[in-house]
């Protein structure tokens, strides 16, 4: 059983499960009832998505000085106990289910998904796949 960090959009991998889209707003131009079908998501989860403030920090990093405020604004924001809480429960669930979470960022280097995967790493969480 694992997390399988994705690009949403993205082709599925065979078994990956239910798709969580962990974005602050659904894809432009996309039907709601298309959503699952065209593999953008299952599930929006907007609760593990940085601000749109911190969303702006990001977009706007030149440096790596730049991304590392990012990464910090980005894991304060998922420090607050309901965040926290919800990054246990989603770790402790991939020991159990398979599940996949994503954004819509191309570069997953560039991308909150990046710093989540880490966090949920950090709390013990089954994570498939190299960061795409």
């Amino acid at each position: 059983m694992s997390i399988r960090i994705v690009r949403l959009g993205s082709p599925r991998a065979p078994g990956e499960g239910p798709r969580l889209g962990t974005v602050r707003h659904p894809p432009r131009g996309v039907p709601k009832s298309a959503f699952a079908a065209q593999d953008w998501y299952d599930v929006w989860y907007p609760n593990l998505a940085p601000s749109a403030e911190t969303v702006r920090q990001a977009l706007d990093a030149r440096t790596p000085a730049d991304w590392a405020r990012f990464e910090k604004t980005y894991r304060k924001e998922m420090g607050t106990p309901e965040n926290s809480r919800t990054l246990d429960v989603f770790a402790a669930l991939s020991r159990h289910a398979h599940f996949s979470m994503g954004c819509y960022c191309e570069d997953e280097s560039r991308c909150h998904r990046s710093v989540l995967r880490a966090l949920l790493r950090e709390r013990g969480a089954d994570i498939t796949g190299d960061p795409s």
